[in-house]
């Protein structure tokens, strides 16, 4: 496979998994605690790195799932004790990164774990650091990584889909009828945190926000049924890490920032454009009724 095929399909492999798994944390309402997410995983990266001295990616994904879950109970502490919600992630996702900088100037001085790829990432090299599987051959590692991950994801909303949906629309309901909520939640929580780090070599921790967030956002537009917003969420997500690859291509610019940007722009085309919750169609239609 071609250098730039390997650098297509890792870009798709983040847009699929992080379109999917989002879609949950756009229907609660959670769009935040992605971002929180998605900067705490750094210090379960440096306590993992700390505990094996290991960069192994069995490790990291350990250490990335114990912080996103540690950052979601920590929030939910605060918010039940009276905290407002925005403000207990904003305590909690600044002061734990905060601690993962200061954990990397201490004890991860010497690898390859700094403040920049953890947040940047670099989708250009990928091709380049292969891992060799039977019949198959030279395979990037983050393409491994990410496929794990996918199919990860896919098994566990398969599983627990009706859970998930009862939770995500209706939690009283749910607890109602004895399905344990808190726990739902937390496995939630501990995907968005895997699929979070599994994403950093590609697209690094902020960009992974615009594509947990952006091609959610946008099915949402598009559909009102559930099923149909997870497959349009995913396809999104693939579409805009096409359009990103092909516009740094273009223009000659950072690839994974491009492929934030084509997240955003295909966002507001449809928030202009959508049939039913488009800006143009509730005009028309406010104009429609007033008449």
């Amino acid at each position: 496979m071609s250098y730039e095929l390997w650098i297509l399909l890792t870009g798709s492999l983040v847009g699929l998994s992080c379109g999917i798994v989002g879609c949950f944390l756009i229907l609660r309402k959670m769009s935040m605690l992605a971002d929180a997410i998605s900067h705490t995983v750094l210090l379960g990266l440096v306590m993992a790195f700390i505990v094996s001295q290991s960069m192994n990616g069995f490790y990291m994904l350990i250490g990335a799932a114990v912080a996103g879950l540690l950052t979601t109970f920590m929030v939910q502490l605060l918010n039940s004790s009276g905290i407002q919600e925005d403000a207990a992630i904003g305590v909690v996702f600044t002061s734990l990164f905060a601690v993962g900088v200061i954990l990397i100037s201490l004890f991860a001085k010497n690898v390859h774990l700094d403040v920049e790829h953890a947040l940047m990432g670099e989708i250009a090299f990928v091709p380049w650091n292969t891992l060799s599987l039977p019949i198959l051959g030279d395979i990037p590692k983050s393409v491994v990584m990410l496929g794990s991950v996918l199919l990860l994801d896919i098994l566990i909303i398969f599983l627990l889909f009706k859970e998930f949906k009862l939770t995500s629309f209706d939690p009283s309901m749910a607890a109602a009828i004895g399905i344990p909520v808190l726990a739902v939640h937390y496995i939630l929580m501990g995907l968005v945190s895997v699929t979070t780090v599994s994403a950093f070599d590609s697209v690094g921790a902020i960009l992974v926000v615009a594509m947990l967030i952006a091609p959610g956002a946008t099915a949402y537009l598009l559909t009102d049924r559930y099923k149909v917003m997870l497959l349009l969420s995913g396809v999104i997500g693939v579409l805009d890490s096409i359009i990103g690859y092909y516009g740094a291509k273009m223009f000659d610019v950072s690839i994974s920032g491009a492929m934030a940007v084509a997240a955003g722009l295909v966002f507001f085309i449809v928030w202009m454009l959508s049939p039913k919750y488009g800006l143009i169609s509730r005009f028309l239609n406010q104009r429609l009724t007033e008449e």
